[in-house]
């Protein structure tokens, strides 16, 4: 049996050694290349684009030459690390943390592997996730997709007595909490999740993210009639098979959810309605990267991070809303 890829070496490309190692300016000219790639990490003026800056030393800031702009910014203007008051090499070993565990990692373990406040790794998790969230803000499927849906949150218990208890199947009876996760995975391609209150609303996101030559395949939920109707593709019956044969199956998209089951369940044991889509979004990106070593992932993530900007839900978080 071929060995599994997280257990092989290509897997154990970089170590919190090998970066704590290096220092605090190699992770400083880490940051610089790859924010400012197109010109080798020399620095270039996040408000006039001029390329001709001089470095303020002393405060790890530069400053533009243009007479017209005479902006003074960092490697993180702008940019959804925008404020911060770690070290880089603290930041760099954040993210190779937060990409090389394959079910995530829960804030409170975060916190105190890199030895900040909760608060700190809440948040700074939560700016990642947003950024990770970039890489498929408008991407669009084709080929074949898989679509599916899982419910989380809002488990309802049972009353004491057994007259008193409700048919916890029904809508009326769910809880309000309850949110429905619906993915389109194209096979070998991307995963896109979506955060509703029903499964059925998947049906208008598969028309919007769609492209029309895809072909789609689902399971035997009747609300998914119309998407066989428009695109092809195949339905399995799952209360019978899980695999109807000749490529007729959900597997790829029920993987993902395997994942964040797991990750929803296992390493955070709660997660509220409100943030669900974050972390729904961190396992399709681990599920979509799973057969990259963690260098190329904590670089990825970094690219991601420099290029997404100042994050308006996170900003000054605790001291807006606690």
């Amino acid at each position: 049996m071929a060995q599994h890829f997280l257990l092989s070496a290509a897997a154990r490309t970089l170590s919190l050694k090998a970066i704590y190692k290096a220092g605090e300016e190699a992770a400083y000219e880490t940051f610089k290349n790859i924010r400012w790639a197109s010109t080798g990490g020399e620095a270039v003026c996040p408000r006039c684009g001029c390329c001709e800056a001089y470095e303020i030393a002393t405060r790890r800031k530069f400053k533009c030459r243009a007479k017209e702009c005479r902006h003074q910014f960092s490697v993180t203007s702008g940019t959804i690390f925008a404020s911060r008051k770690l070290d880089f090499v603290d930041l760099l070993a954040a993210i190779c943390i937060f990409v090389s565990n394959a079910k995530g990692m829960s804030s409170v373990q975060f916190s105190r592997t890199l030895d900040v406040q909760y608060k700190t790794a809440w948040v700074l998790a939560h700016k990642l996730r947003e950024a990770l969230a970039g890489e498929i803000a408008d991407a669009r499927l084709d080929g074949e997709v898989e679509i599916d849906g899982a419910y989380f949150g809002g488990h309802a218990r049972l009353e004491n007595r057994k007259e008193d208890r409700k048919d916890r199947r029904r809508t009326e009876n769910r809880p309000t909490t309850r949110r429905v996760v619906v993915a389109l995975r194209e096979r070998m391609g991307r995963t896109l999740p979506f955060v509703r209150k029903q499964e059925a609303e998947g049906v208008e996101i598969a028309f919007d993210k769609l492209d029309p030559a895809a072909s789609i395949y689902a399971d035997e939920g009747h609300h998914w009639d119309t998407l066989e109707d428009t695109f092809g593709g195949g339905r399995v019956n799952h209360s019978v098979e899980y695999s109807a044969g000749h490529g007729k199956h959900t597997n790829w998209v029920e993987s993902y959810f395997s994942r964040l089951r797991r990750m929803v369940s296992g390493q955070h044991h709660w997660v509220s309605p409100k943030y669900l889509h974050q972390y729904a979004n961190h396992a399709a990106w681990l599920e979509d990267h799973r057969e990259t070593g963690n260098k190329g992932l904590t670089l990825r993530a970094l690219g991601n991070a420099l290029a997404a900007p100042v994050s308006r839900d996170f900003k000054g978080y605790w001291q807006r809303a606690v």
